[in-house]
């Protein structure tokens, strides 16, 4: 399994710094979102791990070894950074061919990828009648045709239904569960909420936060109860902040549903509702991208 990770990574045009010391890991087996406000340096920071952009300092590194040093580079790595550059009178089926070639891919994998991305009945139209999101599809077919341990993805979810959506986070995280190392840039919070495990957040260039979704986002738990100041003082006893928000309802922070379940199962009383009120992925994407300030930022993983 293959980790990307950067070092002090930097990058100034002339008197610009898009991007500033930036270390950051991005684990295996796991689908990690890119996440930042536009011009924070994300795709400045993607070229670079994919040696299309030279650091002016620091390093990024996919495996341990810089993109230029892998042997096969585009069968370690898989990226889409824009579905544009498509030749409109090619064929799908020729433009992935050609990519194959490129990427030192077996032709034979063609099928099995235009298949995996949903763009086999269509792989014979000119790409030039293609959607964008049909383009995001033919951009994953090629990326995932020399079957790399690593996926970087910039903004894939652009131009796709929701039934689009829905697709692409299933096949996210299946090749994640595979133990390929998939990176994605994405400005759909609600979205990256759902998918993700892992979280690099940077602003002006600078990290802000890099570790778990869970680490970053807790959200709380809404309860209804017929015994809500019974429920309240047990869940206070193992720490958990309570609010009453009505008669019968409460809200708790720092619980799963699963662990205010265990807590009211425990002390016998019953549940009329249990919500998880989301990942509070957005308000913390807010505060700590409101500020210009270095956070620290690295989490525990």
């Amino acid at each position: 399994m293959t980790t990307v990770s950067a070092r002090g990574l930097t990058k100034h045009f002339g008197v610009v710094r898009a991007v500033e010391d930036l270390t950051f890991e991005v684990p295996p087996g796991m689908v990690t979102g890119f996440l930042g406000p536009n011009g924070a340096g994300k795709t400045t920071t993607l070229r670079m791990v994919l040696g299309l952009i030279q650091p002016s300092a620091g390093e990024a590194l996919i495996g341990g070894r810089r993109y230029q040093q892998l042997p096969l580079p585009r069968r370690v790595v898989g990226a889409v950074l824009e579905a544009t550059g498509y030749h409109p009178g090619r064929r799908g089926r020729h433009h992935t061919r050609i990519a194959a070639g490129f990427a030192g891919a077996d032709g034979r994998g063609i099928e099995h990828v235009l298949d995996q991305v949903g763009l086999l009945d269509a792989a014979d139209r000119r790409v030039g009648s293609y959607s964008l999101g049909m383009r995001q599809r033919l951009g994953l077919a090629t990326a995932l045709l020399g079957d790399p341990e690593v996926l970087i993805l910039d903004e894939p979810g652009n131009g796709l239904d929701p039934e689009g959506i829905a697709w692409l986070r299933h096949l996210l995280r299946g090749l994640a569960a595979d133990g390929r190392t998939v990176l994605v840039s994405s400005h759909v919070l609600s979205e990256v909420a759902q998918t993700v495990d892992h979280v690099v957040i940077i602003n002006s260039g600078r990290l802000r936060f890099s570790g778990p979704l869970r680490e970053l986002a807790s959200g709380t738990v809404a309860v209804r109860t017929s015994q809500p100041e019974e429920l309240r003082r047990h869940l206070a006893r193992r720490g958990y902040e309570v609010t009453m928000t009505g008669a019968s309802t409460l809200e708790v922070r720092g619980a799963t549903t699963e662990q205010v379940g265990q807590v009211a199962a425990t002390a016998h009383v019953a549940l009329s509702t249990l919500t998880d009120n989301g990942a509070s992925l957005e308000e913390a994407f807010l505060r700590l991208t409101s500020s210009k300030e270095p956070a620290a930022a690295t989490a525990s993983s």
